[in-house]
């Protein structure tokens, strides 16, 4: 996917039909950079009813404390589930997913699809045996992302560099603000600074927002480089996990936001924008109980 101005995200093209699946399929993130994700999973499944979930009340997540996520994660997922009932529930959110993809599991009664960086496939690609990985800082000191490189990457280089900043330049983009192609660069000089930074072949875009600037990546990048990120995969995931018996009414483009909308910051424009018409504030018990609380 590659996004050159704020107008609704164009899908890879895939070397497979699209998917005849129906179903409703709710995906979440912290903020917009979920977008990319719901568009992926359009593309591959037309006739499914997409819904998107934004925890806009405690946006962004990368800056947020382990224990304060995996307490909110699984509370929001279900309240946000028993709105909208779906059939998935997809955290198109790295940082989530590396930390509390288990308790949301647990909390909820419908399959989950999590969303983790692409390094076996980037171990795949590379050609020079040395890859970056762009994330939020949350995502970079997981124990969980340490195992996907120790799993699918060893042998190569692995380079990483978490930055809120490129969050926050991928929200200011998708609002259509002017947005100085310089701070993209500075964004990403990190990866290409670091020792061995010179032999980085392929970059995993690990957060959720990055290929919302994509277009802006790779024209800021110091030489040519392959982007790449996990959407397509999360797309045939959640198409696999569908029930088999699922909801087939609506046609999807309601979004949930769990701080009323006339309070965020132009989400409310952007996810027009972007397939979601119809907002709805959906309030929560931060200290609700859940099934996971009352596993042994």
């Amino acid at each position: 996917m590659c996004l050159v101005s704020s107008e609704m995200p164009q899908a890879v093209p895939y070397t497979f039909e699209p998917s005849p699946a129906r179903g409703r399929v709710l995906v979440f993130d912290s903020g917009i950079g979920g977008l990319t994700v719901a568009a992926e999973i359009r593309a591959l499944g037309p006739r499914l009813s997409v819904h998107y979930a934004a925890d806009t009340a405690f946006f962004p997540y990368g800056d947020k404390s382990d224990e304060a996520l995996r307490e909110r994660l699984p509370r929001v997922a279900k309240a946000l589930v028993d709105t909208v009932q779906p059939d998935v529930f997809v955290i198109a959110c790295n940082t989530a997913s590396t930390l509390a993809l288990a308790e949301v599991r647990a909390a909820l009664a419908i399959p989950v699809v999590g969303t983790v960086p692409a390094i076996k496939p980037a171990a795949k690609l590379t050609e020079t045996g040395t890859i970056g990985l762009l994330a939020t800082p949350g995502t970079i000191r997981r124990a969980y992302t340490a195992r996907l490189i120790e799993e699918f990457a060893a042998g190569k280089r692995v380079i990483l560099h978490g930055s809120l900043e490129l969050v926050k330049l991928a929200e200011a983009h998708a609002r259509g603000e002017d947005v100085p192609t310089e701070a993209y660069a500075a964004a990403q000089a990190p990866l290409f600074d670091a020792e061995g930074g010179g032999e980085i072949d392929t970059i995993v875009l690990a957060c959720t927002h990055f290929p919302l600037v994509r277009g802006q990546l790779i024209a800021t990048a110091p030489r040519p480089v392959s982007y790449i990120d996990s959407g397509a995969a999360i797309a045939r995931q959640t198409i696999r996990v569908l029930p088999e018996n699922t909801h087939s009414g609506g046609q999807g483009g309601t979004a949930s936001l769990t701080r009323p909308p006339d309070e965020t910051d132009g989400i409310s424009r952007v996810l027009r924008r972007y397939g979601f018409p119809e907002l709805q504030f959906v309030a929560f018990d931060p200290n609700a109980t859940t099934s996971a609380d009352a596993a042994p």
